[in-house]
């Protein structure tokens, strides 16, 4: 399966019926292909103004490090040279927090990934697993 705007389109109004069933504050919704080229975007009114940038960073590295935000989180934590290096190396590109969240078939196949900011970064990744599960594709944060 391969990511398309029908499938990033429905993971989008998951994520964001998430975020309003559980009254967050406004979030940017990214979706990307495994290229990491974006499929979908979508930002609430009020969120601020790099909170785009930092929905597309939390998935682009995901798909970077094939490995959700949060796990990045965790091993800047232990690792941070190393983190610190790669996201040189990606020029900035990478936003190590939870709420990059990647998505995978049935199978286990890598599809895209998807990244959400403006809450938390917990509720941001709640909001991401549900856009996913609500297409019925399988959320890995780790």
């Amino acid at each position: 399966m391969t990511m398309n705007l029908d499938i990033a389109r429905r993971i989008l109004d998951a994520a964001l019926a998430k975020s309003l069933e559980l009254k967050l504050k406004p979030l940017a919704f990214a979706v990307l292909d495994t290229r990491g080229c974006m499929v979908a975007f979508a930002a609430q009114d009020g969120t601020s103004l790099l909170r785009g940038e930092v929905a597309r960073g939390k998935a682009y590295g995901a798909l970077a490090l094939g490995i959700g935000s949060r796990a990045i989180f965790k091993r800047a934590q232990e690792q941070a040279f190393f983190v610190d290096a790669v996201n040189s190396l990606a020029q900035g590109a990478i936003i190590p927090v939870p709420g990059g969240v990647l998505i995978r078939d049935s199978a286990g196949a890598l599809v895209g990934a998807v990244g959400i900011s403006g809450d938390t970064s917990d509720n941001d990744e709640i909001c991401a697993q549900a856009g996913i599960a609500a297409v019925d594709l399988t959320p890995d944060v780790g």
